[in-house]
């Protein structure tokens, strides 16, 4: 039997869901989920300071449930969203099937060579970046160079920028809403092939995604820059494009269709 506060909650509830449902996928609730799935500490220690100065945090008095709501990571009504599970949340795939990163490196040039390592990395956004950055400093590796006055420089296979900000594109642009497939980071001994699910969005085409900008996910891309994980808006390719001819490695590619992006990396000759 339903009491009077449980038809307040269910209304509310279905309130949030309509209102939010014309949105962007990454602000609308995900039914599945409750407040129990998302990681408060990690939201108070490194979430919230990201997005408010010390002074003003340490007078916050505010329940976390008001500071959840305010960035958009719980409806009011507290149900969370896609941007909170994929933020936050302790195990985003279980409510957003596509949000993880499979990583596969292959002693070779094709997908016949053997494979040295594989790792699927299914947590929220600052676990994973963490992970990941790890996981491709391991595989990286460095060249001497030698320099004018008989010196010598260690530099990696690889620019780490450009490999950083091809990856936190493909996690920021990606379809989370109707593809389930993972963000694909696929190494082989001469190039890398960073891969995510969904085509050019909004003003984006095949032929100016290079100068146009839209985002997918418009509450992720601010969550994302607030974090540290992008430095400007609308800078990733060319970022990508300059580090890698400052690093003398071959011009990076893309790959753009309907459905997917893909960018490749060649090492340096």
């Amino acid at each position: 039997m339903h009491t009077a506060t449980s038809v307040a909650d269910d209304q509310r509830v279905q309130h949030d869901l309509r209102r939010f449902a014309g949105g962007p996928f990454d602000g609308r609730p995900l039914v599945t989920a409750t407040e129990a799935d998302l990681d408060v500490r990690l939201f108070r220690t490194t979430y919230l300071p990201s997005f408010v100065a010390t002074g003003a945090l340490e007078e916050n008095h505010r329940p976390v449930e008001a500071d959840l709501a305010w960035l958009r990571l719980t409806t009011p009504a507290g149900i969370p969203t896609a941007l909170g599970a994929l933020t936050i949340g302790h195990d985003p795939s279980a409510h957003v099937p596509g949000a993880y990163v499979q990583f596969v490196r292959y002693q070779g040039l094709d997908l016949d060579a053997p494979i040295a390592d594989q790792q699927e990395l299914r947590g929220n956004l600052v676990e994973t970046t963490s992970r990941l950055s790890a996981l491709l400093s391991g595989h990286l590796r460095t060249r001497l160079a030698d320099d004018e006055g008989f010196r010598e420089e260690q530099l990696p296979d690889y620019p780490p920028e450009a490999l950083r900000e091809t990856c936190m594109n493909a996690v920021m642009h990606r379809n989370y809403e109707t593809s389930h497939a993972p963000i694909r980071i696929t190494w082989f001994d001469d190039r890398i092939d960073v891969s995510n699910p969904g085509g050019p969005y909004g003003q984006v085409r095949a032929d100016n995604f290079d100068r146009v900008h839209d985002y997918r996910n418009p509450n992720l891309a601010r969550a994302m820059k607030a974090l540290g994980y992008v430095n400007r808006f609308g800078r990733g390719i060319f970022r990508i494009r300059s580090t890698m001819a400052r690093a003398g490695n071959p011009v990076p590619e893309f790959h753009v269709d309907a459905s997917s992006w893909t960018v490749v990396l060649r090492k340096w000759p």
